[in-house]
């Protein structure tokens, strides 16, 4: 019987144990379930978007059919004299730079945009040109339009970018025709800067606030109004290039709030959808 009143105590320290150290197993599978069910909605959406972008015949051709335009506007643009020399203005992701690799590594890593991660990426500097562009850029270039790219990318990747587009003999691939950014994201200032010296005849880019700041900060009508007003400049000033994945019509999806979770993201984007 004394063996059995000592046994006691440790076999009950024993299932104490065990249940504290099952119950700890169990939160951590939790919280790990939660951070891969996180990271899955960060990146699952951009499957269908990024396979379009690096598989589509039609985006090949979307790209093609912009570029061609562009060289027509270009032709009448020069026939009408100015007094300033004609420039281009051009976005370089999505607009003259492939980056869905990018992307697509965020869906293979269920893991999300991060500063860290994309810089990571930019530092490889193995953004491919888009279909059309250099050939478009090189006609620009022959028609005596000066060129130049107004760009989001910090001034910390200047190095990495202008290594990337020289490497694809991209034509004004220099410290002074790619004004990056600075302060804020919002590109005005530069564009007013190029506007200054030259007669900007053509913006061209992957996002509106491409082209003016009026598409920046979207409300509820996430800026459709702001185009219908505009809508003779398109095909005349702005040329929009197709990108489902990412930009500022994201962002205003999402009323520009960064603290939300993936799982309300999910959720948001699901309740935007229009059925019937």
């Amino acid at each position: 019987m004394k063996k059995l009143f000592v046994l006691l105590p440790f076999a009950v320290i024993i299932m104490v144990t065990g249940c504290g150290e099952k119950q700890q197993e169990k939160k951590e599978t939790k919280k790990e379930t939660k951070v891969i069910t996180e990271n899955k909605l960060s990146a699952d959406h951009l499957i269908l978007a990024t396979l379009w972008y690096q598989k589509s015949a039609e985006m090949q051709a979307l790209y093609i059919q912009s570029y061609n335009w562009a060289k027509r506007i270009i032709d009448e643009k020069i026939s009408k004299k100015s007094a300033k020399k004609p420039a281009v203005i051009l976005d370089i992701d999505e607009t003259v730079l492939d980056n869905s690799p990018f992307e697509a590594n965020c869906i293979a890593t269920g893991m999300g945009y991060s500063s860290e991660s994309w810089n990571e990426w930019s530092a490889m500097m193995k953004a491919t040109p888009l279909p059309g562009t250099i050939d478009f850029l090189n006609y620009a270039k022959s028609k005596g339009v000066e060129i130049f790219y107004i760009t989001n990318r910090k001034t910390a990747e200047k190095e990495w970018t202008l290594t990337n587009m020289q490497q694809l003999n991209i034509p004004s691939a220099d410290t002074a025709h790619i004004l990056f950014r600075t302060d804020g994201s919002g590109k005005e200032p530069r564009r007013k800067m190029v506007a200054e010296k030259f007669d900007v005849i053509l913006l061209i880019g992957d996002n509106l606030a491409d082209f003016s700041e009026l598409y920046e900060n979207r409300d509820d009508q996430l800026a459709k109004n702001i185009v219908e007003k505009d809508k003779d400049k398109f095909g005349t000033e702005y040329i929009i290039l197709p990108n489902p994945m990412y930009g500022e019509w994201e962002n205003a999806l999402y009323k520009y709030n960064k603290d939300l979770t993936e799982q309300q993201k999910d959720s948001i984007r699901r309740n935007a959808l229009i059925g019937y």
